[in-house]
């Protein structure tokens, strides 16, 4: 008898249905949907999808900080997040709290470390370039070379002040020397859009690039900016990141309509909009995307298989025999459900995703 376990009648974003062998918190075997009684069953329900486990590439997991804070499980694996990458909330000052207060968390965690050392203690953190301090960035990414996977900046009026694009520039050197790429918040100009796109390269990071801000990726016309187009040729990357303010349904759909294909959806969760929203979750988010025409496999891959390879980790993007267990279960629900984008616009949708569990770590944890 098979010691270990099989997770049964489970549908593939494909369509298969297929069973999941695990032994040991590793895929032993993936089968077509059988019925053998030989090993424990968990999620025995036809029609629940499992995929490799969600990835989301911009949260604040910082627990005690507020308003951008929230506990690392919470916007993690109670949402069928395996991964979340915490998007800036610590620089040099507190990133070694986190690194460790991640060792207690049952979802995986990655960070992009803030180029101001006091990251998000305050919210003008950029406000001051003093507070942009180079030794401390190095020796930071120097003593946690597998957390770090990049540098973040959050460049819009309200965080630089009358800075304007100076700390982009010197992200950009602090880029250059770690070899790290960088995660560039979008917002209130200045500094203007193209200013910031033009310093931009190949993996770094635009986020909030669907927000609704006059300062925005898209012209008057609702056509991208050539700016944009070139950024994108260049391999620069594009991330939701959906937060508070920084998701629109009308901007999204003037990307869908230039055949601006997803990258990465994010949801710069915490713990203020993930209680009263428009965020909720992350299942919610990926609904908004099927509600704007997108195909269940888009929106799955922009947070499993895109996510993993940005972050360079192919073996947390695919369900794989030899590889551990790293699981998202979800259901596709009928029925009207109200979306809310951050410009307060309500879309309902005729179908939506549900996340019902993960299995990571050598555990099942339900949602």
């Amino acid at each position: 008898m098979n010691k270990g376990i099989v997770l049964r009648n489970l549908k593939q974003v494909n369509g298969e249905a297929i069973d999941i062998h695990i032994d040991d918190g590793m895929i032993t075997d993936i089968i077509p949907a059988s019925k053998d009684q030989g090993a424990k069953e968990y999620f025995n329900e036809t029609g629940l999808y499992v995929s490799s486990g969600w990835i989301d590439l911009h949260v604040h997991a910082v627990s005690e900080f507020d308003p951008y804070g929230d506990d690392m499980d919470e916007i993690g694996v109670k949402q069928g997040v395996t991964t979340i990458v915490d998007a800036g909330s610590c620089g040099a000052d507190r990133i070694g709290t986190l690194f460790t207060d991640s060792a207690q968390a049952m979802t995986k965690v990655f960070a992009f470390l803030n180029i101001s050392h006091i990251g998000l203690q305050r919210i003008d953190e950029l406000s001051r370039l003093e507070w942009i301090d180079h030794d401390k960035v190095i020796k930071a990414v120097q003593r946690y070379p597998e957390f770090i996977v990049g540098l973040k900046a959050r460049i819009s009026q309200s965080v630089v002040k009358e800075n304007r694009i100076i700390p982009l520039k010197l992200a950009r050197q602090l880029s250059s020397e770690t070899k790290l790429p960088l995660m560039v918040h979008i917002g209130s100009a200045p500094p203007d859009i193209r200013e910031v796109l033009a310093l931009l390269v190949r993996k770094d990071i635009v986020t909030h690039y669907l927000n609704g801000k006059p300062n925005h990726v898209f012209d008057q016309h609702g056509k991208p900016l050539p700016e944009l187009l070139a950024a994108i040729e260049r391999g620069v990357h594009l991330d939701v990141g959906h937060g508070n303010a920084s998701f629109s349904f009308q901007t999204a759909e003037k990307a869908k309509a230039a055949g601006i294909g997803l990258n990465t959806i994010s949801t710069d969760i915490y713990r203020r909009n993930r209680l009263h929203g428009p965020v909720y979750s992350m299942s919610n988010l990926l609904s908004k995307f099927l509600c704007l025409g997108y195909s269940l496999d888009e929106v799955i891959e922009a947070v499993t298989s895109q996510a993993a390879a940005w972050l360079n980790k192919p073996e947390l993007g695919g369900i794989v025999v030899g590889q551990k267990a790293n699981l998202t279960f979800f259901a596709l629900r009928s029925g009207r459900l109200a979306l809310l984008d951050s410009e307060g616009e309500e879309r309902i949708a005729d179908h939506y995703i549900e996340a019902k569990g993960v299995f990571t770590n050598g555990a099942l944890i339900t949602c």
